[in-house]
């Protein structure tokens, strides 16, 4: 998407960023993929031989290049953790691939950028108790059947009740909105469970998958938040982040506004609101 380009671009005009905060990922190793996929889709996806209702069901026509882009995205969130380690937030510019399960992908992803960032904290001991904030206006049931039965993870989607995927895999909280919903309603239910999943889950590192899928303009969305309040929304969460030390990876997820400056200003606000709280 022309997003993942106009985005560092804007940031880096305005001068909110400047290059050295930046980095370039490599291509995801084997094994941190099978941490969390099935070796037989991994093969699938190394090989291009996903059948036609597979291919189907991500929403893209196979390719080596996606494949390749898909492994740099789910390398930078992996990173993305050593630096929160350090500095207590990172970002992907892209990212939030919360759709993709175990063994198949669906909804434009095909890897779980999340997913296997969260398991390399856990098998290498840097994080014990990891928090899932998904604010993407679609349920994050790719995540959610993941972690099913993993209580290390504990995954919050906060969604269109009515918006895909029809089928919704239960998370540890689930909260379905009503269409219209707008910036009063909004925060007012994150601002009631928020704090009180962290105080009682205890969480040593947080992923914040921060779809602007909210905004009331949006093709797919169906919510009513105005870019003020997903500003807000994004500075309850790094505000609640930073003020329990726990360290964080935000990841971009979805944006469908016809008009791409309002995505980019939906998405540059999180980058702004990460510098002013944390550097």
């Amino acid at each position: 998407m022309e997003k993942y380009n106009l985005l560092p671009e804007q940031l880096l005009y305005e001068g909110t960023l400047s290059s050295v905060n930046f980095f370039e990922p490599e291509m995801l190793d084997e094994a941190s993929a099978l941490s969390v996929h099935s070796e037989d889709y991994w093969q699938k996806l190394s090989n291009g031989s996903l059948t036609r209702a597979e291919e189907r069901r991500t929403g893209f026509p196979f390719s080596d290049a996606l494949f390749e882009r898909e492994r740099r995205i789910m390398q930078g969130t992996l990173t993305c953790t050593h630096f929160a380690l350090q500095h207590g937030i990172a970002m992907n510019i892209a990212g939030g691939t919360h759709h993709a399960y175990r063994a198949h992908g669906e909804g434009f992803c095909l890897l779980n950028d999340l997913a296997i960032a969260a398991m390399h904290l856990l098998k290498h001991k840097r994080a014990h108790r990891i928090l899932m904030i998904d604010l993407d206006v679609h349920q994050g049931n790719g995540t959610a059947a993941i972690f099913a039965n993993d209580e290390r993870v504990f995954t919050f989607s906060m969604h269109g009740a009515k918006n895909y995927p029809m089928h919704k895999e239960p998370s540890d909280l689930d909260i379905g909105l009503p269409d219209g919903v707008n910036d009063r309603f909004y925060l007012n239910e994150l601002g009631n469970v928020l704090p009180a999943i962290i105080d009682r889950h205890q969480p040593d590192f947080a992923f914040f998958q921060t779809g602007v899928d909210v905004l009331e303009h949006d093709k797919l969305g169906r919510l009513s938040l105005t870019l003020n309040g997903c500003r807000e929304r994004d500075l309850m969460v790094l505000e609640l982040c930073k003020n329990n030390n726990i360290p964080l990876v935000c990841a971009m997820g979805g944006g469908y506004s016809p008009d791409i400056k309002h995505i980019i200003e939906a998405h540059a606000n999180t980058f702004r609101l990460a510098q002013e709280l944390f550097f």
